[in-house]
């Protein structure tokens, strides 16, 4: 599983959460784990360069309850498999993806 950093008030913790490149079914129960752990979070998507669909319906999953709760969960460093896989999927605005960067 991909690191993590804590940062901010104890009362309420967050994270840069780092995605595994391999981010697919096998890494689901440890990336699940870190994003409960830290409900306002950054989630790094540098490294990634596979996904599936149950990553993607994880990571939406996450945002939404993130929302329900009134916290938030942000993007850093998306990369273009995991970009163009949430496109194949209609996923991006569900995952609150940033704009992509022009080439």
């Amino acid at each position: 599983m991909g690191k993590s950093s804590r940062s901010g008030a104890a009362d309420c913790p967050t994270a840069t959460i780092e995605l595994p490149a391999d981010c697919r079914m096998a890494e689901l129960p440890a990336l699940r784990e870190q994003c409960l752990a830290m409900p306002s979070s950054t989630l790094d998507a540098a490294a990634v360069t596979r996904v599936d669909t149950a990553a993607l319906q994880l990571l939406v999953a996450v945002h939404r309850d993130a929302q329900t709760r009134g916290e938030h969960v942000a993007w850093a460093n998306v990369s273009a498999p995991l970009r163009e896989a949430a496109e194949r999927l209609g996923l991006t605005q569900a995952l609150v993806l940033p704009a992509a960067m022009p080439a």
